[in-house]
């Protein structure tokens, strides 16, 4: 053991106190160099990508003078600090023996730490020389491999001139430039080198052709389609209440309807089973993004679940989670932002690069927030994928407005349209217009025994207002038709409060608070009518009040709602006009179960109410808005709608070289002929085509609809041509092609047909008095509109 005098201890510790500052400002010196070399040759080492050639990414920096020369001066600065701070070492430690006076006398085994602290930092100086020395010769080495081979790849990492890739040479200079724009281009290997811009270009995205010296093995394998799947229907909704996820009230809204329909899913299911018998059913994977429920998009609805917000939209996702699981498909479903991206396989950076796998679901199921999300961070890939999305949109979205350059050139721009996808792929909560897929919801069923003690235990003078909020209740004149109906019954409210009744509720309605679903079922089963103000549009409600037996009461728009006159629908796409507050209940259900009145018309209100006081109505569900009629619907869709592989349609003026068509024998429409060939994959099937010319300002929706058929978008293609104008013997002076969504079309005066140019701006909706538009009908099931006898 070693000893030092007391004296000797506290002259240490004063020189190491003196030298503190010195020995942290050696020690942070060297430290910092240490970790700069490191960091250096570390990050231009770990650039480099497993599976690429060590000669095509990132050589050019490494084996470049000016790395070798960096190392150069890195140890010659080490050299000159060695030799400066050894000078200062010596001058400190002589002033601070003078300071002593002599008296001090350091044993043999005790050299004053500054000694020994130099020759740690000489030492490392010396590796520091040492490892620039080998690093040196590592790099000469490289350079000269990469020499040889950059002689026989100098042409191949050029943009190559292929007329089957012309956008290539263009591709290559916006990433000369633009590279570093986006992080993403780093993770898939861009380093600003031209190799890795063409592999990027020909294996990531593709503007470019593949490079030969490339291995595309794994590519190929990837590209292999997986083994078809049947779907199973499915009896047991836990595992879909596990993957609807929890934390929000309107998810907690949706479990909870989805569990009170149980039982009812399972029954329709199994009816669904016996009426397909032994069809293949392919199961597809499917993702549910529910936009609108994220926080990016504001997730206004969740806070107002229990405030008497709007619940339609929540409704109908929580059915269509239901149906698609219930059908046996693989589901998978994401309420935000970062699992949307995990699940499709998005690349970190702001979304300009395409998914790093191949997309794994079939169909995506979103709404309009959703698919705005998508296209910010799928990149090149939501182009080649939206063919898979299914858009839920509540008042639908029309082909002009669908249209970008259509819908900029001609005043049809909104903030919710010009998607440019297949019309059919937006899916509806009603069946406002053919263009779109009616996707729907379901209200609860009823059986016979339940009709039967809701018709003994109606209430005949107890009216329910449709209406959970109290804005609902600021319409301008309600005070006057209310008190006409107070006169003949007892009004009930559920509007939602917190302490106090609401100020636009009257005084003699009954107010029940917000209520829970199945304590307003039982509110519509006692009461004998529900009554609409006028808003809100479309809504389950009326449905459900029709199907617990009520008779729904509601008012009639003149004019008509629509974007031209009325807030709440400026901006949405569709050029629809609303002349109710609910169409499809008075259109599809009418009297005696909705009575659709003028309430501006205090006698004809008046009558309304007397006349519903003494009819007797039975509890009505549409079969569409049944578990099973969902079930069918969404099934067919399934099944048969493909926006991807579907067949072109013929291009106009096209000829075929036998007429599909044949004039019906009172001479007033089209057929498709009985001995004509079927198109193969067209669904519907075309032998239930009728084609018809409407009237001058008529829409094709509503052409067909007199004749109690449907207009089906998807036959347009068929009638496009001049041979369906002159089989109708309509004389046609010029034929011209052209994009319009009115087209096909007759012109008079002039005589002039008019053929449409751009198959999505084909629709069933617009009309002008200038044209008679050449309409395509089909027919439909009984009480399923979405679909044609032969189309299940």
């Amino acid at each position: 053991m070693i000893t030092v005098n007391p004296d000797g201890k506290i002259m240490v510790r004063r020189c190491l106190v003196t030298l503190r500052p010195f020995r942290l400002f050696v020690l942070g010196i060297g430290f910092f160099t240490l970790c700069f070399l490191m960091t250096s040759l570390g990050g231009q080492f770990s650039t480099r990508r497993l599976g690429d050639s060590p000669f095509t990414i990132r050589t050019e920096v490494m084996g470049g003078p000016e790395s070798r020369g960096v190392l150069r001066k890195m140890s010659d600065l080490l050299e000159l600090m060695v030799k400066r701070m050894d000078a200062l070492a010596r001058l400190e430690n002589g002033s601070e023996l003078h300071r002593a006076g002599g008296d001090l006398h350091f044993p043999a085994d005790r050299m004053p730490p500054g000694a020994g602290l130099m020759e740690r930092i000489q030492a490392i100086a010396q590796n520091v020389s040492d490892i620039a020395v080998k690093v040196d010769q590592i790099l000469r080495h490289s350079l000269l491999l990469h020499s040889k081979v950059s002689e026989g790849r100098r042409d191949q990492c050029e943009a190559p001139s292929d007329p089957k890739f012309p956008d290539c040479s263009g591709k290559v200079e916006w990433m000369r430039a633009r590279w570093t724009s986006d992080p993403c281009y780093a993770f898939f290997g861009v380093d600003g080198t031209e190799c890795s811009f063409l592999i990027y270009l020909s294996e990531v995205e593709w503007f470019c052709p593949p490079l030969p010296w490339r291995n595309q093995t794994a590519a190929q394998r990837a590209s292999k389609p997986l083994p078809k799947v049947q779907a199973v229907f499915r009896s047991n909704l836990s595992h879909l209440l596990d993957l609807m996820g929890s934390g929000k009230e309107s998810l907690i809204f949706m479990k909870k309807r989805t569990k009170r329909l149980t039982a009812q899913w399972v029954l329709a299911a199994q009816r669904l089973a016996q009426k397909l018998g032994a069809t293949w059913r392919d199961q597809k994977q499917i993702l549910v993004h529910i936009g609108f429920l994220t926080e990016e998009s504001g997730d206004v609805f969740s806070p107002r679940v229990l405030k008497g917000g709007p619940l339609g939209e929540m409704v109908q996702w929580a059915d269509i989670l239901a149906a698609l699981y219930v059908l046996g498909h693989g589901l998978r479903v994401t309420v935000s932002l970062k699992e949307l991206q995990s699940n499709l396989g998005v690349p970190p950076g702001r979304g300009s690069c395409p998914l790093t796998i191949p997309l794994p679901f079939d169909l995506i199921y979103t709404d309009y927030h959703g698919l705005q999300q998508m296209k910010q961070h799928m990149g090149l890939s939501f182009k080649k994928y939206r063919c898979r999305i299914r858009v839920i949109d509540t008042f639908g979205t029309e082909p002009a407005y669908n249209h970008e350059e259509y819908a900029t050139l001609h005043g049809y721009r909104t903030n919710w349209g010009y998607w440019n996808l297949n019309p059919k792929q937006f899916m509806t909560m009603f069946p406002h217009t053919p263009d779109n897929s009616f996707m729907g919801f379901v209200s609860e069923e009823l059986n016979e025994t339940e009709k039967q003690l809701i018709k003994g235990g109606k209430a005949s003078n107890m009216a329910v207002v449709y209406g959970k909020e109290a804005n609902i209740w600021k319409l301008q004149g309600k005070e006057k038709f209310l008190g006409i109906l107070n006169k003949y019954m007892e009004i009930h409210g559920t509007v939602y409060y917190e302490s106090q009744r609401p100020p636009e509720v009257p005084a003699f309605v009954k107010n029940h608070g917000l209520l829970p679903q199945p304590e307003f079922q039982q509110l519509l089963r006692k009461a004998k009518l529900f009554i609409g103000f006028g808003f809100p549009y479309e809504g389950p409600a009326p449905l459900e009040a029709i199907a617990n037996g009520c008779i729904f009461l509601q008012s009639r728009f003149s004019p008509p709602h629509s974007s031209l006159n009325h807030e709440f629908f400026r901006g949405k796409p569709t050029s629809r006009e609303v002349f109710s507050q609910h169409p499809y209940a008075e259109n599809f259900i009418g009297k005696p179960h909705v009575w659709t009145v003028d309430y501006n018309n205090s006698e004809e209100f008046e009558a309304a109410i007397k006349a519903i006081m003494t009819t007797q109505v039975d509890p009505y569900l549409p079969y569409e808005y049944t578990c099973e009629g969902m079930l069918e619907r969404i099934h067919a869709y399934i099944q048969h709608q493909d926006f991807c592989t579907s067949p072109g349609p013929a291009q106009p003026g096209a000829h075929a070289p036998q007429s599909p068509f044949v004039l019906a024998p009172n001479a007033t429409h089209l057929e498709w002929a009985q001995n004509a060939s079927l198109t193969l994959g067209a669904w519907p099937p075309v032998n239930s085509l009728r084609a018809w010319l409407a009237v001058p300002g008529r829409a094709c929706t509503d052409t067909c609809l007199d004749h109690g058929l449907i207009c089906e978008p998807s036959f347009f293609p068929f009638l496009n041509s001049q041979d369906a104008f002159l089989k109708l013997q309509v004389p046609c002076d010029s034929t011209e092609s052209e994009m319009n969504h009115l087209y096909p079309a007759f012109a008079q005066p002039g005589q002039e047909c008019y053929l449409q140019k751009e198959p999505l701006l084909f629709s069933c909706a617009g009309s002008n008095t200038k044209y008679r538009r050449l309409c395509p009908c089909r027919d439909f099931r009984k009480g399923q509109v979405a679909l044609c006898q032969g189309c299940l």
